[in-house]
């Protein structure tokens, strides 16, 4: 190429002072600075890229880090740790260390029926660490399953815990700590007494019935429960001196009580066998 100034002869300086220009622009430290931090850049994104693949893959490889140590802790009276160990290898949710959520193994552990809390964290390198509290049952429910001290029902089967002498609760479902309550609430007052709450009864229509552990019947109906159970503290002198075994009582009155007496028969098959 050739330049040509207004005289119309070729201007050779000019075409060389550009393409020198071109030269000294393309190779200078600039150039090469921005070229070289490019591919800086690029490298390092291609690096992280790989790290994090190479990460991943090794935090979920199952042959690295594998739990393989379970630490079970709390006071078991009626749970065994086999039973939790159990629990957790069916639930299909182990995994390594760093892939494992411990949700998962709490939540599983808290379907088994004794167990009233769980708390499950991760020990490094290979440890899960399980701790329980257990439900501490207090009363029967429906003569099938357990209350827990708050009211709650556990389906534990209440077979499991007979030789406790534990008073049966009775009432529809979702009235486990109403009724539970009402225990609390009569069993002081009897005992001072000398009397035993064998079963306690609560129907849908708010009616209070008391099976003492001698056998007999309370009939306490729906209101003014705690009254009534006193008036039958004050006459049940007066209705020993029948000497006529009783059957029930019913409070269900302004005032005074009906009693039924047991029969002959009756009183004789529960009577204790002559020496």
């Amino acid at each position: 190429m050739e330049w040509f100034g207004l005289n119309g002869k070729v201007n050779r300086h000019a075409m060389t002072e550009e393409v020198v220009n071109k030269e000294h622009i393309s190779s200078s430290p600039r150039g090469l600075k921005r070229w070289g931090g490019l591919a800086f850049f690029l490298f390092v994104i291609g690096f992280t890229v790989w790290l994090v693949s190479a990460t991943k893959d090794w935090m979920t490889d199952a042959n690295r880090l594998p739990l393989s140590n379970l630490v079970i802790q709390g006071q078991l009276h009626y749970l065994t740790k086999d039973d939790v160990r159990q629990s957790i290898l069916h639930s299909n949710h182990l995994g390594t260390f760093m892939t494992q959520d411990v949700n998962s193994i709490q939540a599983s552990v808290e379907t088994l029926p004794w167990v009233a809390q769980a708390a499950v964290r991760k020990q490094w390198p290979n440890t899960i660490k399980v701790f329980l509290v257990e439900n501490q049952p207090v009363a029967e429910w429906n003569g099938t399953y357990l209350v827990n001290r708050s009211g709650k029902v556990f389906k534990a089967p209440a077979l499991q815990v007979a030789g406790l002498g534990l008073t049966n609760l009775i009432g529809p479902k979702g009235s486990s700590q109403e009724v539970l309550a009402g225990l609390r609430e009569m069993r002081p007052v009897l005992k001072k007494a000398g009397f035993g709450i064998a079963s306690l009864a609560f129907n849908e229509r708010g009616s209070w019935r008391v099976v003492l552990k001698n056998g007999i019947i309370l009939e306490l109906g729906h209101e003014a429960r705690m009254q009534r159970i006193k008036r039958f503290i004050e006459i049940y002198p007066e209705l020993l001196k029948q000497d006529k075994p009783i059957n029930y009582v019913d409070l269900r009155y302004d005032t005074g009580a009906a009693v039924g007496w047991k029969t002959k028969p009756e009183y004789e098959n529960h009577a204790p066998a002559k020496k």
